[in-house]
């Protein structure tokens, strides 16, 4: 039974970043994401045993979407500068580690992502995938064999790892795999900048949703909906919702028939790498790890 991690790259590396403070080579070069990394995919590997691990990686321009809601994302603010200086060696690292890197321009990671999760489990009825990610988007991913592993949140990390099945989806939101497409098309995004239903909040949304089935069937009984504010807000909202469907839905065609990248382990380069970093410790066990050409 192969077990496959796909890691939400950016997701985990920003988590990183902002996880370690302060730590740098002695240039003054940043290296706290880099250390945050490794640290954390090590601890990945060590508690879920995964025969592969693909990371997946944004290159920018979401053309699709943005054809659909050009103010997509138009929200966020630049990256700090110092984690794009890391972003380059997270990759090198990435790849050193013996992981798959997937990227492509104008396509989301997320979509990439959920496509080969999909089909990985569609062409071996013995995988199992865990999507490590903290976005909620990917718990419309979520099915027997396709967990979502959280990260420990930041306000309460005692938490810790949390695995969601579809009963773990429905537990913490309210609704199964299959509704939360409609369910965050409702509330919107202010993340993505994806406008929902003003005033529909996650409690409003599980009520409509768990009453009348869907979007379609909530837009159906527009009319006697409760709250009595919405039924001449909600017929308005028809196409928006419409858009919100496609653009929070992932788009699984990408790359039908292409191979998964699940990388190979390149123990000299990694080495290298944590040297040039200045990265002791994490050399230190690098050289414990795979002194006996231990591949995970």
């Amino acid at each position: 039974m192969a077990k496959y991690l796909l890691v939400d790259g950016f997701n985990m590396a920003f988590r990183a970043f902002y996880a370690v403070k302060e730590l740098r080579r002695s240039d003054g070069f940043p290296t706290n994401a880099l250390y945050g990394w490794v640290r954390s995919m090590w601890k990945l590997l060590d508690d879920q045993k995964a025969d592969h691990v693909t990371v997946f990686f944004d290159l920018g321009g979401a053309q699709e979407k943005l054809e659909l809601l050009p103010e997509y994302k138009a929200n966020r603010g630049e990256t700090p500068e110092e984690f794009e200086q890391q972003v380059p060696i997270i990759k090198e690292l990435t790849r050193a580690m013996g992981f798959g890197l997937v990227e492509e321009n104008g396509v989301e990671s997320d979509d990439l992502l959920a496509a080969y999760a999909v089909r990985l489990v569609e062409s071996d009825p013995q995988a199992t995938v865990q999507i490590v990610s903290a976005d909620k988007d990917f718990a419309q991913s979520v099915t027997e064999r396709i967990h979502l592993l959280l990260p420990p949140p930041t306000a309460n990390p005692r938490l810790g790892w949390r695995e969601l099945d579809p009963d773990g989806v429905e537990a913490k939101w309210g609704l199964r795999p299959e509704k939360m497409v409609d369910y965050l098309s409702l509330i919107g995004d202010t993340s993505d900048n994806i406008p929902g239903v003003q005033g529909c909040g996650p409690k409003t949304a599980v009520k409509w949703l768990t009453e009348y089935g869907d979007i379609d069937g909530v837009m159906a009984a527009a009319a006697d909906i409760k709250p009595p504010r919405f039924r001449e807000l909600l017929p308005t909202l028809q196409e928006r919702m419409d858009i919100n469907r496609k653009i929070i839905g992932f788009n699984l065609s990408h790359h039908e028939g292409r191979e998964l990248d699940t990388g190979n382990l390149d123990v000299d380069s990694l080495c290298r790498i944590l040297q040039e970093m200045e990265m002791k410790s994490h050399h230190k066990e690098a050289l414990e790890r795979y002194s006996q050409g231990e591949l995970f």
